[in-house]
C-alpha cells in the first residue's frame, strides 16, 4: 500500500503523517471562506468536479454534496486507499491512482478542478496545467489554492521557513498565464492546543516549529491563501 505513482511530487506532511494532516484539514477555514470564494466564481451543482492530489479524500465528500459525479486523483496508494473507504457509499465519487501530469481522466471530463495545497505551486507546474486544460470542459473553470506567504500570521511562519521563496515571482506565473487571485484570510481552528502543536510539528522543521510555538499561544492560527481561477 506504499506505492506512489512515478513522477509524484512529495507532499511530506500528508504522506508521511496522515492522522496529523486530517486534525489540519478539519481545523483550517473553519466558516467555508475558500468554497464561498470559490462557488461565487463556478458552483458545482450537478458538475463533474476533480480534486487533484485528494489525499485522503477529505474534500470529495462536501463536493459529492452538491456536484453529479467527483474524481479524486491521488498518487499515494495508501492515502487512495483512505479516500475509497471515507467515500464508500457515496454515490458518483471515485477515486483514481495518477498524477497531475498524467491525470487518468478522459479529455473535456470535467466542469471544476480543484487543487488545494497539492503540486501547483507556481514555476514548474506547467505540465499540470497541461493536464488541467486538456481535461476542463468549456465553460468549467480551475480553482488553485495555495499559501499567501505575503501576510498572516501564518504567512510569516511560512516565509521563515522558506525565506528563498518569492511571491512576487509566484504571482508574476500565475497572472501570466491568464489566472486570477482571490485572497482569503481564514484561519486555523483548533478544539486542542495539542493538536495545534502536533500540526506545526509536521509542517515545519523540528527547530522553527519550536520557536513559533514558543511565540503563538492559544489555538487558533490566522492564515492567509490565494485561489487562483481561470475558466475555460
Amino acid at each position: 500500500m506504499n506505492r506512489i505513482e512515478p513522477g509524484a511530487r512529495p507532499s511530506p506532511n500528508i504522506w508521511n503523517n496522515p492522522s496529523t494532516y486530517e486534525l489540519e484539514n478539519r481545523a483550517v477555514d473553519p466558516d467555508g471562506r475558500i468554497e464561498q470564494s470559490m462557488a461565487a466564481v463556478r458552483g458545482w451543482d450537478g458538475a463533474t468536479v476533480l480534486d487533484i492530489g485528494c489525499g485522503t479524500g477529505f474534500h470529495l465528500p462536501r463536493f459529492a454534496a452538491r456536484a453529479a459525479r467527483v474524481v479524486g486523483v491521488e498518487p499515494h496508494a495508501s492515502l487512495a486507499s483512505t479516500a475509497r473507504l471515507r467515500c464508500r457509499g457515496l454515490r458518483g465519487v471515485e477515486v483514481l491512482a495518477g498524477t497531475a501530469q498524467a491525470l487518468p481522466v478522459p479529455d473535456a471530463a470535467v466542469d471544476v478542478v480543484h487543487a488545494r495545497w497539492s503540486y501547483f505551486f507556481g514555476p514548474g507546474c506547467e505540465p499540470g496545467l497541461a493536464e488541467v486544460d486538456r481535461v476542463l470542459r468549456v465553460g468549467g473553470a480551475a480553482f488553485v489554492v495555495d499559501n499567501d506567504a505575503t501576510r498572516s500570521t501564518f504567512g510569516g511562519w511560512f516565509r521563515r521557513a522558506l525565506p528563498t521563496y518569492d511571491p512576487a515571482a509566484v504571482e508574476r506565473f500565475w497572472s501570466g498565464r491568464g489566472w486570477t487571485r482571490i485572497p482569503v484570510l481564514t484561519e486555523w481552528r483548533f478544539e486542542r492546543r495539542a493538536d495545534l502543536e502536533a500540526v506545526v510539528r509536521i509542517e515545519f522543521a523540528p527547530d522553527l516549529a519550536e520557536q513559533v510555538l514558543a511565540e503563538h499561544h492559544g489555538t487558533s492560527v490566522d492564515y492567509a491563501v490565494n485561489i487562483w481561477w481561470r475558466r475555460r
